[in-house]
C-alpha cells in the first residue's frame, strides 16, 4: 500500500512538472518570437533575461556583438549600463552610513575645504537625489570635473530645490567613498558589491574595445570608438545584472531603510534607484534605465509577480521600456505590439547633423511614415531631442524644437515641460525676461511642477 501511494505521489509530481516546463517552454517561445521581430524591425540587438518565481523562463542573445555583422553575440559578453551604475555609488555611500563612518547631512566642504563656498550649502543627501544645485557637467574625465567644480562660483539652485542630473554628483560621490573608506572607488565597489553579489564577470572600467565586451553600434552599423571618460563603469554580463538586482532588493547590500532613503526622488527627478516604489514599507517595483553612447540597459524588477526582465543592447533604440512591457504582456498572456522604430533617436542624429534637414526629416516622417516610426509620446521625442542639443550648447535650436511640440495637441503636464524646457534654454542663452515668461507659462499649465516653481524663485529674486 505505502508503494502504491509513493507511486501515485511521484507520479502527480512529474505530471505537474512536465505541465510547469511545458507551459515554460510555450513562454519560452512567444517571448523569442517577440525579441527576432524586434530585431527585424530594428529595434533591439542584444542580451535579455526572464526569471519568474525563481525559474528563468528566457534567455537569448539577439543579433551581433559589433556592426560588422561577422560576429554573432554571445551571453558572456560584457555591457556598459550607463546611469544604472549609480546605483553602485548610491549603496556605496549608505554602506558607510551604516557603518557610521558618515551622515547624509555632512557638507561637502568637510570633505572637500578646497572647493568654493558653496560646497558648504550641499550636503551628501543632495548628491544622492542630484538636487545639489550643481550645473550639467561638460568634463568627460576625473580631472576634467573636478576643475569644473574648484572653477564654479555659484550653483546655480538652492541646493534640495530643484532636481538636475549632473555627473558631478557621481563624481563627488565616488571621492566621497574613497576619502572616508581609504580605498580607490573600484576597489570599494569590487569588495563590497561585486564579491558579496557573485558578480565574477564584472570588471570595473574594461576599456570597451575589450574582446569580451559587445562593441556599441549605431543604426548605421558604424561600431562606436572609444572616448575618454570619467572612472568608476562597471562593464558586465547579463547574468550578473541579474545578480546585482536581485542582491539589491533582498536587501542583502544594505538594509531596507537604506534602500528607502534612495528610491527618494525630487519631483519627476529619478532617485538613485531609477524609479523604486515602496508600500506599506516593502519594496514592490524597481526599474532603472541606463545609456551610453549607444549602449542601453533597462532592468525591471516586479517584486509583486517575483519577475525580473533584463534588457542589454549594444545599439540603443530606446525600446527597452516597451519592450519590456510586451514581455510582461507575453507573461501575462495579454495582447502586445512590437516597438516601432524609435522617432527620437534618429531625429536628434538629423538634427545634429544639419538643423533645417531634421526637421524636414520629421515632416516627412510625420506625414509617411507614421507606419514605420513610433509617435505614441511625439512631446516626448521633440522634448528630449531639443535637450539632446541643449547639452551641446545649442539652446537655439532647441528651442524651435521645444515650440514645434507646443503646436500639437498636449495635456497641461506635457505642454508645461515643452514650456520649461524653453525657459532653461532662454536662461542658457541669457535672456532672462523670456525665460521668465515661459516658466510662467509652465507654472500656470501644471502649479505642481517643482522644478518650475524652483526656477522662478530663484529667477524672481
Amino acid at each position: 500500500m505505502k508503494k502504491i501511494f509513493l507511486s501515485a505521489i511521484l507520479a502527480l509530481y512529474l505530471f505537474t512538472s512536465g505541465k510547469l516546463y511545458a507551459q515554460r517552454d510555450v513562454l519560452a517561445g512567444r517571448l523569442d518570437s517577440l525579441m527576432r521581430a524586434a530585431q527585424r524591425t530594428g529595434v533591439f540587438n542584444g542580451n535579455v533575461l526572464v526569471v519568474k518565481k525563481g525559474q528563468l523562463i528566457y534567455k537569448a542573445a539577439i543579433g551581433y556583438a559589433d556592426g560588422s555583422k561577422n560576429y554573432p553575440l554571445t551571453p558572456d559578453k560584457r555591457f556598459d549600463i550607463g546611469s544604472i551604475a549609480k546605483e553602485f555609488n548610491g549603496i556605496a555611500i549608505m554602506l558607510l552610513a551604516q557603518q557610521g563612518k558618515l551622515s547624509l547631512t555632512d557638507r561637502l566642504q568637510k570633505y572637500f575645504p578646497e572647493l568654493p563656498a558653496w560646497a558648504d550649502s550641499v550636503e551628501i543627501s543632495h548628491l544622492l537625489n542630484y538636487t545639489s544645485g550643481l550645473p550639467v557637467s561638460s568634463g568627460n574625465s576625473d580631472e576634467g570635473i573636478k576643475k569644473e567644480l574648484m572653477a564654479l562660483k555659484h550653483l546655480t539652485n538652492v541646493p534640495g530645490r530643484s532636481y538636475v542630473y549632473s555627473y558631478s554628483n557621481v563624481y563627488l560621490q565616488q571621492r566621497i567613498i574613497e576619502k572616508v573608506s581609504g580605498m580607490q572607488y573600484n576597489s570599494f565597489i569590487e569588495k563590497h558589491i561585486l564579491k558579496p553579489c557573485g558578480m565574477t564577470h564584472t570588471l570595473m572600467d574594461l576599456p570597451i574595445s575589450d574582446t569580451t565586451m559587445a562593441i556599441a553600434f549605431n543604426n548605421k552599423f558604424v561600431n562606436e570608438k572609444p572616448r575618454q571618460t570619467p572612472t568608476g563603469w562597471p562593464r558586465l554580463t547579463i547574468d550578473d545584472l541579474y545578480r546585482f538586482l536581485s542582491a539589491a532588493d533582498s536587501y542583502k547590500l544594505i538594509s531596507k531603510s537604506s534602500m528607502q532613503q534612495l528610491a527618494q526622488s525630487f519631483g519627476e527627478g529619478e532617485s538613485s534607484l531609477g524609479n523604486a516604489k515602496f508600500e506599506n514599507g516593502e519594496l514592490t517595483w524597481h526599474q532603472h534605465h541606463g545609456s551610453n553612447y549607444n549602449y542601453e540597459a533597462l532592468m525591471t524588477h516586479d517584486l509583486k509577480q517575483d519577475l525580473y526582465v533584463i534588457l542589454m543592447t549594444n545599439n540603443q533604440n530606446f525600446k527597452v521600456r516597451p519592450l519590456t512591457e510586451a514581455i510582461i504582456a507575453v507573461l501575462n498572456q495579454k495582447p502586445y505590439t512590437v516597438p516601432k522604430r524609435s522617432l527620437y533617436l534618429e531625429l536628434r542624429e538629423e538634427v545634429l547633423a544639419d538643423f533645417n534637414n531634421g526637421i524636414a526629416f520629421y515632416r516627412l516622417v510625420r506625414e509617411q511614415k507614421k507606419d514605420q516610426y513610433d509617435f505614441s509620446f511625439e512631446i516626448g521625442d521633440l522634448v528630449n531631442t531639443g535637450k539632446f542639443l541643449m547639452r551641446r550648447n545649442r539652446p537655439d535650436d532647441a528651442v524651435k524644437l521645444f515650440q514645434l511640440g507646443l503646436l500639437l495637441d498636449l495635456q497641461d503636464k506635457d505642454y508645461a515641460i515643452a514650456c520649461q524646457f524653453i525657459a532653461e534654454a532662454y536662461s542658457q542663452q541669457g535672456n532672462r525676461d523670456l525665460a521668465i515668461l515661459y516658466a510662467q507659462k509652465a507654472a500656470r499649465k501644471d502649479p505642481d511642477n517643482k522644478i518650475v516653481q524652483s526656477f522662478l524663485e530663484q529667477a524672481l529674486k
